[in-house]
Order: C-alpha cells, then structure tokens, then sequence
C-alpha cells in the first residue's frame, strides 16, 4: 500500500509499524502532528505531557517497563528534556526508545535556530536524518532495531520541510514486537557514581560498535555518477542539492549521521577534485571529516544560518541569483502578525501598554504579540517558563539598585503555566519577590494548534480527563494574592492590574476566556453562554474618526481613509466589546449576531 504523507505522518505510521506501544510529546511546532496522527493508531497509547522533560521520561519509563516508546518534540523542547537525556544514554534501553527533535532552520515559529544535532555528540546516542517521509517512516523502524541491538536510546532529527512536506511513502502492516520482560537491575537502571562509571565504559563500547554500523547501513549511501566534485549531504539539504546539480556530481547521502561513517567518507572523497559539506545549519559534519584530515568545502561557502535551500545554494556555488518577481511596495501593505479577531488577549496588553511603569516579561505563545504595535508592552522574553522566573530575577535587581521606577510584570498562558511556570512561580513566592503574574488561561494551547492539557477536561484522543484548576495550584504554591478576571472587560482588567502592582507581596491575575479559534465543549458552552455570539456596528453620524479604536490592534477593525470614518468587517467580528469600550465616543455598539 502506498499513501501521499508528510514526514510527520510517516513517523506516526513508522512507529505503528514498527509495534510501538507508547508514544507522548509537548506540542510544538514543527513536531506537533506526530503525536496527533499517532494517537488515531488504537493500538498505540498516546499522551500529551506537560513538558518534554516529562514526555522523555515517561517515555524512557516504558522503555525501561519493556514496551516500545516514541517522545517528540520540537527542538527547543529538548532542552527542556537533557536532563534525563544525558543519563538515560548512560542506562539504555530495555525495549527501544526514540526520541524525535523537530529542528527549525529558518526560524519560521521558534525562538532560535539552534542544531540539535550537537546533542547527539553531546549525550552521546546516536542519530538519524531522514531527508523525505518515506525515509521518515523507514529509519524510525530502523531506529528501534538499533536501540535495542546497542541498548541506547536513539536520537531523530527532522527538520521543518521535512516534517511538513508530502511524498509517496510504501507502507507495511504492523510489526507485533513481543513486549521485554521487565527484570530488577539496579547496576543498569540506578546511576549512582559506582554504577555510572561502568555504564559509562558500556556506552563507549556501544558507540565503537555502532561505527561500523555507521559505515554498512544502507541508509549511508554513495550514489556515484563518475564526478570530480562529490557533496556529502544530510537530511533535506542533500535534496536540496540534487536539485541544484542533479547527476553532474557524485553524492554521499548521510542518513544515519552520528557517529559518522569515517571509512566510508574517506573512501568517498578519494579522487574527488573538490567534496562540499552539505548541511543544516552548524558545521557538525565538516568539522568531523576536516578532524580526520579530509579535505572538502563547506560553511566557508555555503550559509551558516537559515535554510540551505536551492536558490541559496545556487548563490554560494554559482553566483546565480535566482529570477524571482519583484513585488510593487506601493501596490502590497505590510502585514505584521497580530492576535486574532476576538483574542481575549487584547484587553489585557492594550492596558498594560498604556502604562509606561512597567517592565513586561513575557512567555512563549500568541502572547508574543504583545510587543508589537500598536501595544509596544513587552520588553523580554526568553523561553517557556521564563516570565515568571525572569520577570523574578529583573524585579530583584530593581530592588538591589533601589530602583522604584518600575514594577515587573510576568505574563504567560495556561499550557505554558502547566508546563515550567508553577515551579517558576514557586521562586517567586518562595523568595519573596513582589511581582505580578498574570496568566492568561483561553482554555486550550494555543499557539500550536489547540492541543489539549492538563486544564482543559480532556486528553490527547479527546476523552474526558480531570481538570486541573488554576486557581487551586497557584494557591498551593502560595500566591495569597489572587482574583480571577473576564479579560474583554476593560475596567476591571485596568482595576485588577492597579490592585496587582499595589498589594503587598506576589500577586496573580487570571484571566479566563476562550480562545476565539476555539471548538466549544460543553463545559465552554455552560461558561460562555455569550462568547463569540455578538457581533459590534459603528455609527457613522457619532463617529469622530479619532482612530483611537484602531490602537486594540484587531484585524476585524477598519478604516475609510475617505471618509475619516471607522467601520467593522462584520464577518470577522466576534463582538468582544473591547473596540466599544476604547471609544470615547460611544460610536461603537455590541449586539447578539
């Protein structure tokens, strides 16, 4: 059977081949659709966790318990999980483990650009780069093979193209892989210092082992067209370049890439008038083969940053610009990312950037908006967690300098809050800082495509699951200072953020609303009888066309440069209200759709 899947697909359907029988992630782009397409596989049970560090241990668990397991997450997420990572590689396996690392070149939605490849050196597993779906779906089977066969847990990177691109893969039926019987053994699984040393020596063994692999597998293959210039190449980048130069030139395609095969890359290179390193993004292989005395060619031509794509390729090597058409400025606005139509983020960031006392540390996720105009709130961020422990640090270095110029103000969303901010907020209250959190809870993850988490009621495959409240955990935490605020009403958001920035010790806001892309479930109905079923009208006789409107940056607003007058795309408009409160006219009115 054939089917047209992208490469996240494919590993959700490698996986099911290959009898996994336990899979969990954190949601995050580029990796996100792994775990949804594997949770439709029934024989595989599929979990979100809160964070990665926990999916990687739970996956290491059932590793360890003796069934097959898969972790995914996007690339920033395995910082989040080295700390069991590392060790994990000392213990190994008991049935295979896989972890998938969704990297990002390009930066399309992610912080950075980091290499995750420099984690396979690092920890010490080994790693494959499938560079289509069908090697995708191939080299996870593969992966769990040699994860048992080296008793390592194995390292799998994609990369965004490969992760969402589509191709022709040739599928099989379900590998029913007996379960491992779990034995005690404390000298494999315990890590203590007297342990350690000898899984230590264990791993290097493995790793010379897994050399020879390296140079044997067919997944490490020469494809020789009598050229004098070869490219050795990994993942999408080796497409990318038989793209450019199709068979004027002889390739090696790396596929399992760490440890390196050095036997077969010397042999390769003999002969060659020139070798070029192709890679995304860090020099990882070029700085291998350069160490072994190999002569080639890479990040001194090629790009360091950013996709290798063909055009660009075509750049470094060939001094060809690419024939692209060249659009009029006058005739195509800028279009900036804004919150959505109804966010139940806007209230919240049109009074916060009103005030100039304030330092803003924000989160990862929609929220990121906050820094744009026309808000210009935000003034750093750092990663998932973050706000709160940060906005912590900032706020105790204004109290060492006696700076009271500014207070701090933390803010971050529900998923983001269950993932890294309750130990974050822990700190806070703990050490007594006097900052204000506000969690900005729209009952769904948001910003990766409205996965579920341990708020929402419900689990990956969409069954009921407890509801952990908000409000109770911020409690135990020991926030003392604590209300609960509807974010579309502009007064009380103004008097809870004023009460906030003046009560003594830590504080917390919540603020409760769905987001406006989200499926209502019941409960949402119950809540929100009234949400998203109004709909706002501008009276052009009482409008000034002060523009002041316009300053809650919500794309369903609109102005008639001839006229002098605002109007409302009615078919975008959700009926917020925060639109009407801003108008010091009163020329805005909100009524049931």
């Amino acid at each position: 059977m054939k089917l047209l899947l992208t490469g996240n697909e494919a590993i959700a359907r490698g996986a099911w081949e290959a009898g996994v029988k336990f899979a969990t992630a954190y949601p995050g782009t580029p990796s996100t659709e792994i775990l949804e397409n594997v949770a439709t596989y029934p024989e595989i049970v599929s979990e979100w966790a809160p964070n990665e560090k926990v999916a990687l241990e739970a996956a290491a668990g059932a590793a360890i318990g003796g069934v097959r397991s898969l972790c995914a997450m996007k690339h920033v997420g395995v910082n989040v999980a080295t700390d069991p990572l590392f060790t994990l590689a000392y213990l190994g396996v008991n049935a295979g483990a896989v972890l998938v690392t969704a990297d990002e070149p390009g930066m399309h939605s992610s912080q950075n650009e980091q290499d995750n490849r420099n984690y396979a050196r690092h920890a010490k597993v080994c790693m494959f780069e499938p560079s289509d779906s069908q090697e995708a779906k191939d080299m996870i089977k593969e992966a769990y093979a040699i994860s048992e066969d080296y008793d390592l847990p194995v390292l799998f990177r994609m990369t965004t193209r490969v992760c969402h691109s589509k191709s022709i893969v040739s599928c099989s039926d379900r590998l029913e892989v007996a379960d491992k019987p779990y034995e005690k053994d404390i000298r494999k699984y315990c890590p203590l210092p007297a342990f350690a040393r000898g899984m230590q020596v264990k791993l290097a063994d493995n790793f010379a082992r897994l050399e020879e692999y390296s140079n044997t597998t067919p997944f490490n293959y020469i494809e020789d067209n009598g050229a004098e210039i070869g490219i050795i190449g990994s993942g999408v980048a080796y497409r990318y370049a038989k793209e450019v130069f199709g068979n004027t030139v002889s390739y090696l395609k790396i596929g399992f890439s760490y440890p390196l095969p050095m036997k077969k890359i010397a042999d390769f290179a003999k002969g060659k008038k020139t070798v070029y390193i192709f890679e995304e993004n860090d020099p990882i292989m070029e700085t291998e083969i350069k160490a072994a005395g190999i002569n080639c060619v890479g990040k001194e031509k090629l790009p360091t940053m950013g996709e290798l794509t063909p055009d660009r390729i075509r750049q470094a090597l060939l001094d060809e610009t690419a024939q692209v058409i060249n659009p009029n400025p006058e005739m195509v606005l800028p279009r900036p990312p804004a919150l959505c139509a109804g966010c139940p983020h806007r209230g919240v960031f049109y009074e916060l950037g009103r005030r100039k006392d304030l330092m803003i540390f924000s989160d990862i996720g929609c929220y990121s908006l906050g820094l744009m105009p026309p808000y210009n709130a935000t003034d750093a961020m750092i990663c998932m967690g973050a706000s709160i422990s940060g906005g912590h640090g900032v706020q105790k270095a204004f109290d060492i300098k006696g700076d009271h110029s500014k207070k701090v103000v933390s803010i971050l969303g529900d998923s983001t809050f269950f993932h890294s901010g309750i130990t974050s907020l822990m700190d806070v209250t703990y050490n007594k800082s006097n900052t204000l959190t506000i969690i900005l809870d729209n009952r769904i993850t948001g910003m990766t495509g409205h996965q579920q988490n341990p708020g929402t009621g419900y689990d990956l495959k969409g069954d009921d699951a407890p509801i952990i409240d908000i409000e109770a955990m911020v409690k135990a935490c020991g926030v003392k200072n604590l209300i609960s605020v509807d974010p579309n009403n502009l007064k009380i958001v103004q008097e809870a953020i004023e009460w906030g920035l003046n009560v003594d010790g830590p504080a917390v806001i919540i603020t409760r609303w769905p987001c406006v892309l989200k499926k209502f479930s019941t409960q949402d109905q119950t809540e929100f009888p009234t949400a998203f079923k109004m709909v706002a009208a501008v009276n052009l006789d009482t409008c000034i066309g002060c523009k002041k409107c316009l300053k809650s940056g919500c794309p369903a607003l609109a102005f008639d440069l001839a006229n002098k007058k605002s109007g409302i795309l009615k078919e975008t408009c959700v009926g917020c209200g925060v639109c009407a409160q801003i108008c010091p006219k009163q020329a805005i009115t909100v009524e049931v759709r």
